[in-house]
Parts: structure tokens; C-alpha cells; sequence
């Protein structure tokens, strides 16, 4: 095992983490730590460099301590990332390996399910760490977070289209769905259940023939951005808001469960000057984190994850009315909450200190 400490400023803890046994290439990222550990997903992806999966990693662990902070969970933002294709390059040997790392952080970092993981991976961390959530049995397993997820980004959708809108919400709405994957399948479900026709694209062949089996009229991945809709949902990976894309969409709302889906965070105010109400990802994609926060606080109380979902699409209102108050756009809103929390949180902390 090889352990780096990567000097970051904006972070608390950075790690690349190389097994040249199993040949696991890894970096884990703990940016904040004010409300509680680090907690987030392990994502495995084909990066094209490693500075790429270090970007990648730093922006995602950022967005979950966002995340936390308005879910109203103690846990701080961390992120791990595993570079090779999870397709043909995941490997038990690797899983453990990284498990292994994880245990070396001592519960400072909690991982759990993201793109390229399942729950059965989960499992094979397990056997050498204990600061692993989202498994699929025991006592206070979660199992896999997506189904969550895609009820609550459908759920804040809603939200959004009826302030939009106006009506019925989604009924009737016109949704491109970009990614067909662990959240996009039961998010295009959810939606077809609330009356929306979803058009939608993924790279994955087998993933578009489930959603067409719904009935989902499927697109090209190159064209899906260009697809006459009333919402956009980025479901994939991120950065898919950006300066070519933003100037393509028809949407009046974009809304999806991926993270950091703005390439940049003025992006925002981009959306908002052609008159498209941008959806902070972080609020909007919070069920997952809050069922996974349930298995690692051991909280059994079955209506728990239910009643923070519900907390927290009551928060994604608020703050959607008071961007429209303010004359602000959410994100902004949404960041100035976070910031708000955290500093009553340090302000707490010092007030105890002392």
C-alpha cells in the first residue's frame, strides 16, 4: 500500500492511494469536516488522466459537504474516486485494497455507492473496513441508495414545475433525461408514473432498451441537449452545463440527479439569463445521502429516511421562493444556506472551545 498526502488548501484531507498488488489507483478527498466525518460514494471511472480524477474527486467531495449541510445530517463532504473502467477493470482485489485505505482514515471518511459501484461492492469493502454504508443486508443496511435518490430529484421537479409552470406539476411535461443508469431508470419510471413524457439517451445500449420497454422514446446521446422539452435532467456525469451547451437547451428547467452539473458555478446566472431556472444539484439529489446517513448513524426508525426526503424538498421550496424574492438565482441561495450553516456550526464549536 502507498498512501500520498496531496497538499490542497481548499480540503482537509487529500489522498491518492496506489496497490501496485491489485493495481488500484485511487484518490479519497475530505473537504470539510464542521458538522461531522466525511461521508460519500465511490465512483469508478475510465479518467483520462490522473488529474482528471483528482478534479473530479475535489468537486464532488465539495458538493457533499454542501449536500449534508442542507440535508440536515451530521456528516462533513468526502468523495473517493477509483480510476479504470468498471466494466472490465473492477476487481475484488481492488475493492478490498481500497477498503483497506478507507479503514486507514479511522472512520474520518465514510464511502458508499456512486457510478460504477453496486451495493455487491459494497460488500467486498466490508471485509476490510467497517466505515462502509450502502450494503444490501444486515441490521441497518440502506442498501442501494438510487431508488431514493430518483424520488427526491422527481419530487423537487415538481416543485419546480409547478412554480414554473403552474398546474399539475409534471403532469403533461415534456422531460429529456440524460443517463439511464442506477438513478435515471427509476427516475424516468417516477416520472411516467406522474403523467410526464420523457424522451431520454444513454450510452449503454441495454439501459436505453429497458427505458424504451416503458414506453420512453429514446435519442441519440449527441442529441438529447437539443431535444425540444420543458425540463432538462442531467442524469450522468458532470460539467454537462457548460459554455457550447447551455446556449443548445430548449428547457425552461434543468433539473437531474448528477453532481456538479455546472461546468462552472456562474453557469448559473448564464441559465438564468435566458430564462432557465437551474436546480442546484446538491439539494435536489440529497435521498441518496440521506438513506446511506441513516445505515451509518444505525438509525432504526423506518420512517427516518422519509421524513428528512420530505425536510429536505420542503428546503429545496424555500429556497427556490426566496430566489424569487431576492432576485437571486437558487444556487446562489442555496450556497449562501450552506454557508450559514456551517458558520453556526463553527460558531458552536469555538462557543464550546472556550
Amino acid at each position: 500500500m502507498k498512501i500520498d498526502r496531496l497538499p490542497c488548501p481548499t480540503h482537509e484531507t487529500v489522498l491518492r492511494c496506489q496497490d501496485p498488488a491489485s493495481g488500484l489507483d485511487a484518490f479519497i478527498a475530505v473537504h470539510d469536516t464542521t458538522l461531522g466525518p466525511g461521508l460519500g460514494g465511490c465512483r469508478m471511472w475510465h479518467y483520462e488522466s490522473s488529474d482528471a480524477a483528482l478534479a473530479d474527486v475535489l468537486r464532488l467531495s465539495a458538493g457533499m459537504t454542501a449536500k449534508s449541510a442542507l440535508a440536515g445530517v451530521p456528516f462533513g463532504g468526502g468523495k473517493a474516486v477509483i480510476v479504470g473502467d468498471p466494466k472490465t477493470e473492477k476487481t475484488p482485489e481492488k475493492l478490498r485494497a481500497f477498503g483497506r485505505f478507507v479503514e486507514h482514515l479511522q472512520g474520518g471518511f465514510i464511502t458508499g455507492e456512486d457510478v460504477g459501484m453496486c451495493p455487491a461492492d459494497m460488500v467486498i469493502m466490508s471485509e476490510e473496513t467497517a466505515f462502509v454504508v450502502g450494503r444490501p443486508d444486515g441490521r441497518y443496511a440502506s442498501g442501494d441508495p438510487s431508488p431514493v435518490t430518483a424520488e427526491g430529484v422527481v419530487r423537487c421537479m415538481a416543485v419546480a414545475a409547478h412554480q414554473t409552470f403552474g398546474g399539475d406539476g409534471l403532469q403533461g411535461r415534456r422531460i429529456a433525461v440524460q443517463g439511464l443508469g442506477h438513478v435515471g431508470l427509476p427516475l424516468v419510471e417516477r416520472l411516467r408514473a406522474a403523467g410526464a413524457e420523457v424522451i431520454a439517451a444513454d450510452i449503454d445500449p441495454a439501459a436505453c432498451a429497458r427505458a424504451a420497454a416503458l414506453g420512453d422514446r429514446i435519442v441519440p446521446t449527441a442529441h438529447i441537449l437539443d431535444v425540444d422539452a420543458d425540463i432538462f435532467a442531467p442524469c450522468a456525469l458532470g460539467g454537462v452545463v457548460n459554455d457550447e451547451t447551455l446556449l443548445r437547451l430548449t428547457a425552461r428547467i434543468v433539473c437531474g440527479s448528477a453532481n456538479t452539473q455546472l461546468a462552472r458555478t456562474d453557469h448559473a446566472t448564464a441559465l438564468a439569463a435566458r430564462g432557465i431556472l437551474y436546480c442546484p444539484d446538491y439539494v435536489v439529489n440529497a435521498g441518496g445521502l440521506i438513506s446511506v446517513a441513516g445505515e451509518a448513524l444505525r438509525i432504526e426508525d423506518a420512517g427516518w429516511v422519509g421524513e428528512k426526503l420530505d425536510a429536505a424538498v420542503a428546503t429545496f421550496g424555500q429556497l427556490l421562493t426566496r430566489a424569487r424574492r431576492e432576485k437571486r438565482t437558487p444556487l446562489d441561495i442555496a450556497d449562501r444556506m450552506v454557508s450559514e450553516i456551517l458558520g453556526a456550526a463553527r460558531n458552536r464549536r469555538l462557543a464550546r472551545a472556550n
